[in-house]
């Protein structure tokens, strides 16, 4: 996927602390999660808790925010990041047009209809891995996170229908050669939050990830 930097530069909107600036000959010292790791030793990284769903509700994650106030919400903003074409958009930044490769299915699309925004971690496994101790401020940030584009990824609505809130022990993308690729997207989002995996799910991510040879992850923490 063609992805633009426009997430970056609205990351600072959406975390719901800032990261602490750095100067570059310092950055690799100060925060050592900026170092790449191979998905084996990322997986390592992951702290590992039981999950429960205790209290869960998706309203609990306010999402598809306008946070940056440029009339584009969250959903809109990934269409436009994510479109392999300069995308349509009219009024109210409504997206009608464009052209999109989901990598889950191997689909192309050009009309967003067919389309979800999916959350690579799902909001219910958030919440199960450490979001259900998170400020509300917090989740919404998680949930309209454009500071990393792997957080936020359209794709079919068919394959994110069947994905539901499933981890990667449950499901995982049809398209073969894209499962080393999602494997490593999943872990550094959840590093990147600090979300732990249950022991069925870490022993998915090993079997995954030994099979994905030098796949590297490289991740951001969120503030």
């Amino acid at each position: 996927m063609i992805k633009t930097c426009i997430r970056a530069a609205l990351a600072a909107a959406l975390l719901a602390l800032p990261l602490t600036p750095t100067s570059p000959a310092s950055a690799a010292d100060a925060n050592p999660a900026a170092l790449p790791m191979t998905l084996t030793q990322a997986v390592a990284a992951l702290p590992t808790a039981a999950e429960s769903r205790e209290g869960y509700q998706r309203s609990q994650f306010k999402h598809w925010t306008d946070d940056d106030r440029d009339a584009c919400n969250t959903r809109a903003e990934v269409l436009i990041a994510e479109s392999r074409i300069a995308p349509t958009v009219g009024a109210g930044c409504k997206v009608t047009g464009g052209q999109w490769y989901s990598y889950y299915d191997g689909e192309t699309l050009t009309q967003p209809r067919g389309l979800d925004i999916d959350h690579m971690v799902p909001l219910a496994e958030a919440w199960d891995s450490g979001a259900s101790a998170w400020s509300a401020k917090r989740r919404q940030a998680y949930a309209n996170d454009l500071g990393d584009e792997r957080s936020l990824v359209a794709v079919t609505a068919r394959s994110n229908r069947s994905k539901a809130d499933q981890d990667p022990a449950q499901w995982q993308p049809p398209l073969a050669d894209a499962r080393c690729t999602y494997t490593a997207d999943w872990v550094a989002t959840k590093l990147r939050w600090n979300l732990a995996v249950d022991k069925t799910e870490r022993h998915a991510l090993r079997k995954l990830a030994a099979g994905c040879g030098q796949e590297m992850v490289e991740y951001e923490p969120a503030g």
